[in-house]
């Protein structure tokens, strides 16, 4: 038995005493308030069940563009007409376009209120952040007129531009109004943004990942007007739906890829190549479209002249593309809900073998996984690009890093570092593509919920496979930190401190334990699925996310809202004390027995060990004559009386209270505190004295009336020797040293480093080296 405090008390007088719930009283805020006072009115818009009400109404955009990539000078030249709709119940004096380009001017907000400091040693890319770029970035508007080619009034207020209308635009009416623009093109490598160019010296060849190229309607909703926020480079993207079509004119021997389906194939790609396309609708397995001697020859040739490649796509909310010489094609089609998608892959030869071998693939695996878990995907393509950027996504289109080393071998590390980006990119295909959310306010809404998914889909696409964000053991170092370097979930996204834990990690580590120990994997999966079937190609709020996963599964999740994503507490759970108690049988023969062997197990004292040394003989050794009664008598010693009370004693109860007092039943009485405030289940493992363990999983409701002190009796038929919190580590505990009783030591280790390591082989790298020197060890010599 482990030491636990040890009490022998009667059930009934155990669990009716007033004192157990004396200290039931609340302390400080009441973790389980519910959000009524935090989330806006339910309206006919969105309503209190989280689904888009009967008035519900989106605004639309449909653009034509048409644009010319310059590879000699690295810019772009287009021009567009965007078609605005109003289906809103307001009348629009003036409408609000987002030039996302100019953040890379030289005046921007963001180059003006970027934050460093000095040290006696500065990193070169450090200080190459800290000065005046030289780089003559951000949209030169050359025209903004009507459709009758009237000029437009307009003010360009950095990322922002107002276009003021000949006439207000009212309700179920639409305009055209006419952009002419053109930018230079960023070198990703320097000026690290979502889109770019990379410049291989090797071949002199350009690679052109490029979003963000036009001039883009902004959001203008139910909740929030126009939002018009600048784009500072965190809070990313808020757009409304609408058709494309888009034509890009590139060097003749260039290969383009894009957002929407290629309307002509038969101008831009050789027959043999459009035989394969053809060929890859229901291949088994990635067909490659270019092939990589074909790119291999693009990239040494450099004719003049152009080709316009012409792409359309319906219901998306932006538009992104792609252009090389250098580039690789492969697809492969797969079929979704009945429905065909293509899964291609575009990227340089410097990509493979990684590239070749997984990236379709693994775009078909993500397709299907989040397919099952939200909403069938609907679009015809799904890309993935392969260029300089660590990861960035568009709609039917996502640019993706991951590139082995010059010798073709790779890390660990770099193959399932570029499966999960391509996982993660391929992923906002749902969200923000079609569950739009807004970027620009709050990021975790896609980028959480994404990452989320993204576990999901990773751990079916290997056994163990070794995902970064979603286990909660993986978040506690964050949650461990001083609460003045984090701020909520619930935060803009352009004021987030620790991005990636916060807008990543955190929401997707939250969805993962309100699946796995909070809600069931049953109840959460259908809620889930029903937020993105509710949302799809419309404009959820952070509101309607609560709210449905409540209304769908009739779990109150109120608690947990207000603990992970609007607070910074952490779940540090403790068993303080444990108490033991059981029922007294009032049998004298086995009550007694037991006290008579905890008598004689209870060790003498120093003093007494010393006295039957240092006194030789007692006054009462010396004179027997004083000794009486009680010299002899012994209480524990079970006499005729005792059992003839014992037997009247049990003819007065019922036999199951008889039974009852036969049981010899466990109680014991857990002290827990929440020590690090936010409230969770508490998974209490036991371990019995035979060896065998249970698990018991108490609901966070326990906390409801004292959210920070509580105690909890558990009854065992077995004697118990243990008692472990989260035994699995589901709650993201950040302190395991108090998880046990009795205390328990927590394996640590550290690591002896050297400041500055030499460079090591990857392992392929190392098996390449010593095949080559076992070789040559067997070699025999010439004579």
């Amino acid at each position: 038995m482990p030491r636990f405090s040890s009490l022998k008390a009667v059930l009934l007088l155990l669990l009716a005493a007033p004192a157990a719930h004396a200290q039931l009283t609340n302390s400080g805020t009441d973790k389980f308030a519910q959000l009524e006072t935090l989330l806006p009115t339910a309206n006919s818009y969105r309503t209190a069940s989280g689904a888009p009400g009967p008035s519900y109404w989106q605004q639309r955009a449909d653009y034509t563009i048409a644009v010319t990539l310059d590879d000699a000078k690295q810019a772009i030249s287009g021009r567009e007409t965007i078609t605005y709709t109003n289906l809103s119940p307001d009348t629009l004096p003036y409408l609000w376009v987002q030039l996302d380009q100019n953040i890379l001017d030289k005046n921007s907000i963001t180059t003006a209120t970027q934050v460093a400091a000095l040290d006696t040693r500065v990193a070169f890319q450090a200080v190459d952040n800290m000065v005046q770029r030289d780089f003559d970035g951000g949209f030169k508007i050359e025209a903004v007129t009507a459709a009758d080619g009237k000029a437009l009034a307009h003010v360009i207020n950095h990322t922002m531009m107002r276009v003021d209308l000949p006439r207000p635009l009212g309700p179920k009416q639409s305009v055209s109004l006419k952009i002419n623009w053109r930018y230079n093109i960023n070198d990703q490598l320097k000026i690290n943004e979502r889109s770019g160019y990379e410049y291989f010296p090797q071949d002199k060849n350009y690679l052109y990942e490029i979003a963000q190229f036009y001039p883009r309607m902004a959001v203008y909703s139910d909740f929030q007007g126009w939002q018009n926020k600048q784009f500072l480079g965190n809070g990313e993207f808020a757009l409304p739906f609408g058709d494309y079509r888009v034509s890009i004119t590139a060097p003749a021997d260039h290969v383009v890829g894009a957002t929407g389906t290629l309307q002509n194939p038969a101008q831009v790609l050789s027959s043999a190549q459009q035989a394969r396309l053809r060929q890859a609708v229901g291949a088994k397995k990635p067909v490659l479209i270019v092939s990589p001697d074909e790119a291999l020859k693009s990239e040494g040739g450099h004719p003049t002249g152009t080709k316009t490649w012409t792409f359309a796509a319906k219901n998306v909310r932006d538009f992104a593309w792609c252009s090389s010489r250098k580039f690789i094609w492969d697809a492969m089609g797969i079929q979704q809900d009945g429905k065909p998608v293509m899964c291609m892959s575009y990227y340089p030869k410097e990509g493979n073998p990684l590239w070749g071998k997984y990236s379709t693939e693994v775009v078909a695996h993500t397709i299907r996984t989040y397919s099952k878990f939200t909403i069938p995907y609907q679009y015809p393509v799904a890309i993935s690009v392969h260029g300089p950027v660590g990861g960035m996504e568009y709609p039917m289109l996502c640019f993706n890093g991951g590139r082995p080393e010059a010798d073709g071998t790779y890390s660990a590390d770099r193959k399932y570092g570029m499966i999960s980006v391509i996982i993660h990119e391929v992923g906002h295909n749902f969200f923000p593509m079609i569950v739009n959310s807004d970027e620009r306010q709050w990021t975790w809404m896609d980028e959480g919920l994404n990452t989320f998914c993204q576990y999901l889909t990773e751990q079916e696409w290997e056994r163990n496979y070794p995902s970064r964000r979603g286990e909660p053991k993986d978040i506690v170092a964050y949650m461990r930190t001083d609460k003045s370097l984090q701020t909520p979930i619930m935060t803009n996204s352009e004021s987030v401190l620790q991005f990636g834990n916060n807008a990543y990690g955190k929401p997707a580590t939250a969805l993962n334990i309100l699946r796995e120990t909070v809600m069931g994997r049953e109840l959460f999966d259908y809620a889930f699925k029903t937020y993105a079937t509710r949302w799809a190609y419309k404009h959820p709020t952070p509101a309607d996310f609560f709210r449905t996963m409540e209304d769908a599964s009739a779990v109150d999740l109120d608690w947990f809202w207000r603990g992970w994503f609007y607070g910074t507490d952490r779940c540090d759970l403790s068993i303080d004390a444990v108490k033991y108690y059981n029922v007294s049988t009032k049998d004298p023969s086995v009550e007694n027995t037991r006290l008579q062997k905890l008598r004689e197990a209870q060790p003498q004292t120093v003093s007494q060990q010393r006295n039957a040394q240092d006194i030789k003989q007692t006054v009462v050794d010396e004179k027997p004559d004083l000794k009486d009664f009680y010299n002899s008598y012994d209480p524990l010693a079970v006499t005729d009386a005792d059992r003839a009370r014992y037997t009247a004693y049990t003819k007065t109860l019922t036999p199951a209270q008889q039974q009852r007092l036969r049981d010899n039943t466990n109680f014991y009485e857990l002290s827990l505190h929440n020590v690090g405030g936010l409230v969770m289940p508490v998974i209490l493992q036991l371990t019995y004295a035979d060896g065998s363990q249970e698990i018991q999983n108490i609901p966070v409701e326990l906390w409801r009336k004292n959210n920070e002190l509580v105690t909890k009796v558990v009854t065992t038929s077995k004697p118990v020797v243990s008692f472990v919190l989260d035994p699995y580590l589901q709650t993201a505990d950040t302190d395991l040293n108090n998880n046990a009783y009795p205390r328990q030591p927590v394996a640590s280790r550290f690591e002896l480093f050297q400041q500055s390591l030499p460079t090591q082989p990857n392992p392929m790298q190392l098996q390449t080296i010593q095949s080559s020197t076992q070789k040559a060890e067997d070699k025999p010599l010439n004579k």
